[in-house]
């Protein structure tokens, strides 16, 4: 192995026993509990995405979307949950980006 791969390992590791993921795995348990809800969770996740995505992407249809779920949204599992996942998103985007940066990848 060589030490690229060794560096990947012990970061994966390092990710893996972070509390920013062990929050994430605590709350996604949670929300596996109540399969109805993780199938609203992925529908919610889904489509968010697609908006994003959209080549026509506009702030109204983004709003709409949100009041949309904004009650959705106010259930604590599901906000908490949410959260997590986003905590998480951002680790791993800091890390890229900060490897991107000092390999003066373009």
């Amino acid at each position: 192995m060589n030490r690229v791969d060794e560096a990947a390992d012990a970061l994966a590791a390092a990710l893996l026993s972070s509390e920013v993921y062990l929050e994430y795995k605590r709350k996604l348990d949670e929300v596996k509990k109540f399969p109805q809800l993780k199938e609203r969770i992925d529908e919610y996740r889904r489509k968010n995405y697609e908006l994003q995505c959209s080549p026509d992407y506009a702030f109204d249809k983004m709003e709409e979307f949100e009041r949309e779920y904004r009650r959705f949204r106010e259930d604590s599992l599901v906000s908490e949950f949410l959260a997590a996942e986003l905590a998480l998103c951002r680790l791993i985007q800091n890390i890229n980006g900060r490897l991107v940066e000092a390999i003066d990848f373009e």
